[in-house]
């Protein structure tokens, strides 16, 4: 598929087919992830592919108002939960070429770890979509009554998690990818999406802000 044609038809797909994907598929859009950029090749990621349907369904129960208001999303073969590795990025930033000497978060003026692992999810999505695939990015979210103290690292929820999965402290989950074909009775996507997309006009400025050629 053309570039262009990939940016053009990327979109939120929420409602899949029950179809399987090959697993030469599943290697080619895991793998584009490791093409993304990352500040100082730090390379602080790492990708959960869910793939057996036992797996999944494991992992559902963790979002569970996704799966109320889009059931379809489960009949996705391909779940990838990405996971950002902050501890990464703060010691490649402490070896001699990078110039620190300390691991201090206070240096940095954005946290890289999950800028880099969402252009990482990006190259996924993209490369669902020149497979001829729909793909759907979305959050972890904290259910209600989770721990929101402030003290606390990390919620109950993304705890529980990790737990089921044995994934490290160290990384963070960022969300969920589902991957699939799309369903055949695909639901139009809802005009008021096309009445909120925002124009060149409104988010682009030449030379300083304001400026709009």
């Amino acid at each position: 598929m053309e570039f262009a044609e990939v940016i053009r038809r990327r979109r939120m797909v929420r409602h899949f087919a029950d179809r399987p994907l090959s697993s030469d598929v599943i290697e080619r859009i895991l793998a584009s992830a490791l093409r993304a950029p990352s500040a100082g090749f730090s390379q602080g990621w790492a990708f959960l592919a869910l793939t057996d349907a036992a797996d999944r369904a494991r992992f559902w129960p963790f979002v569970p108002t996704r799966v109320a208001q889009t059931p379809t999303m489960q009949d996705a073969p391909l779940v990838v939960v990405p996971l950002a590795h902050k501890a990464a990025y703060l010691s490649r930033y402490a070896e001699a070429d990078k110039g620190w000497t300390d691991r201090s978060e206070a240096r940095w003026s954005a946290p890289y770890w999950y800028v880099d692992t969402g252009m990482a999810s990006l190259m996924m999505l993209l490369t669902a979509v020149d497979e001829g695939l729909g793909a759907c990015f979305f959050g972890i979210m904290p259910m209600a009554g989770d721990d929101f103290d402030p003290e606390v690292e990390v919620p109950a929820h993304t705890a529980a998690f990790k737990a089921e999965f044995a994934i490290p402290d160290e990384y963070a989950p960022i969300g969920g990818i589902c991957i699939g074909y799309r369903a055949d009775d695909l639901p139009p996507q809802n005009p008021a999406i096309a009445g909120r997309r925002r124009g060149v006009e409104s988010v682009i400025h030449h030379g300083q802000w304001g400026r709009q050629h």
